[in-house]
């Protein structure tokens, strides 16, 4: 029986450790804080978890024009917090129960390279564990600036936003990536003032640009304020909060506001796992990995947030299995060009493939479709009917490359876009399958007819 160990039970980990105990090795699973990682303990699942809990609350007090109307509506933040804890603490026990049912032993303290073969577990009970193929699965940390008043009380990362004892009144938010702008969404639909610093003239970098756009005009509409090309310099005491010092081209600005959130990005942890000495190879701060997230030390693999390839939790869960699926012997399928990336905006954000941006700066003949879901009956219904789908196809065969989504439920709709791409649909077969109506997926086939000119529920371009 061939002895696996997993350094870390996040997504990427704890998968690994079931997927290699499923395969019929002895699996011990090393984690130094709580099983389900950053995702489910402080990422991923709380996030959602409060934002599900804005929706509601706008739900309800901008529900008149839907005709219901409600009085005196208030938020028990405490109570918030105490279901994002309650959900949280039911998904941790279940990964646990799943880790136990499928014979996996769990080792707590932190781990670390204790050669090629062997990871060396600290904490109350250190041990040393033997290994015929370890998997480095330690997933990232915030990014952390060191700016004057970086250390201010106030000054807070995303682990602390999620864990706020009170809702701010204003929230400043340096970084408009995924993670900003998901806690500008959540704050402002609880009724804090809200500012998006970003240092690139657009929010949502790696999102097709067009989308990127739309949901920008749509939170400015909401009432959040963005600040695109702008540099944070300096953070001072304020006497109504925090003071922020932002270039904007050659222009100083300065934004006052209770709490101040640095949501830059996520840097792979590489610390303390004994690495270097390994002889394990690092670029930029990343572990290097094949086609199989193997890394240059023969049985030793890294998967996830730690290899920097894309730092997605279901990315680090398919590379999971393919790295133990590798390790054992067994025949490895992962497809990273069909990996969706999801932001739960109101309404959600979803793409998979080639952004626009990136067709054309490969040279690539294509044609676009969109569909906007003004035109569609179900996203009318629930909001308002913003948003559209962008389907990116190859000029020549028709083939999908890509499919980006803003609207209701896009989360869930870009699986079909997935499965296309997977597929190596065209549009013509996109648009042969048949869509339940009412439903917002319809805008799905719309989209692809739209490729053609010949979207049925928007009118035609004009002809020049």
């Amino acid at each position: 029986m061939k002895r696996i160990v997993v350094i870390g039970g996040g997504p990427g980990g704890y998968v690994a450790a079931i997927r290699a105990a499923q395969l019929g090795a002895e699996v011990r699973l090393v984690e130094s804080e709580h099983i389900g990682g950053t995702c489910l303990n402080v990422g991923c699942i709380p996030t959602k978890a409060l934002l599900h809990a804005a929706e509601l609350y706008h739900a309800v007090t901008h529900g008149a024009s839907h005709g219901i109307k409600a009085g005196n509506v208030t938020v028990d933040w405490q109570a918030v917090l105490a279901r994002k804890r309650a959900v949280v603490t039911r998904l941790v026990r279940g990964v646990e129960g799943l880790l136990k049912a499928n014979g996996v032993t769990v080792h707590r303290g932190p781990g670390a390279l204790a050669g090629p073969r062997a990871v060396a577990v600290g904490g109350e009970n250190p041990v040393t564990l033997e290994a015929d193929a370890i998997i480095l699965a330690t997933g990232s940390e915030p990014v952390r600036l060191n700016f004057p008043g970086h250390d201010l009380p106030g000054v807070i990362d995303s682990t602390a936003a999620l864990a706020l004892p009170a809702v701010p009144a204003s929230l400043a938010i340096v970084g408009g990536g995924v993670i900003g702008v998901e806690f500008a969404a959540l704050y402002r639909a609880f009724g804090a003032e809200v500012t998006v610093i970003e240092m690139l003239p657009q929010i949502l970098p790696p999102v097709d640009g067009e989308i990127a756009a739309l949901v920008r005009a749509h939170l400015a509409k909401q009432g959040i304020k963005f600040l695109t090309g702008a540099r944070l310099d300096e953070v001072k005491q304020a006497a109504n909060g925090l003071t922020a010092i932002v270039a904007a081209g050659d222009q100083s600005e300065e934004i006052t506001a209770e709490k101040i959130l640095i949501a830059v990005g996520r840097r792979p942890r590489t610390a303390g796992l004994g690495l270097e000495a390994a002889g394990v190879a690092l670029e930029r701060g990343r572990v290097t990995v094949d086609a199989n997230f193997a890394t240059n030390i023969p049985g030793v693999y890294a998967i996830g947030d730690v290899n920097g390839l894309i730092m997605l939790a279901h990315a680090a869960s398919a590379q999971g299995i393919a790295a133990v699926e590798h390790a054992l012997g067994h025949r490895a399928a992962y497809h990273g060009h069909t990996i969706p990336a999801c932001i739960y905006t109101s309404p959600e954000v979803a793409g998979v493939g080639l952004t626009e941006e990136t067709a054309k700066a490969r040279g690539l003949a294509y044609h676009t479709g969109i569909f906007p879901l003004a035109g569609n009956g179900k996203a009318l219904i629930e909001s308002g009917g913003t948003g559209q789908v962008k389907i990116i196809a190859g000029a020549k065969h028709g083939e999908i490359l890509g499919v980006h989504i803003f609207g209701p439920r896009a989360t869930d709709l870009i699986a079909e876009a997935a499965l296309a791409l997977r597929l190596e649909a065209t549009v013509d077969e996109l648009i042969t399958t048949i869509h339940a109506h009412p439903t917002v997926s319809e805008a799905i086939g719309e989209a692809a007819l739209a490729v053609t000119g010949a979207a049925i529920h928007w009118p035609p371009a004009r002809k020049s």
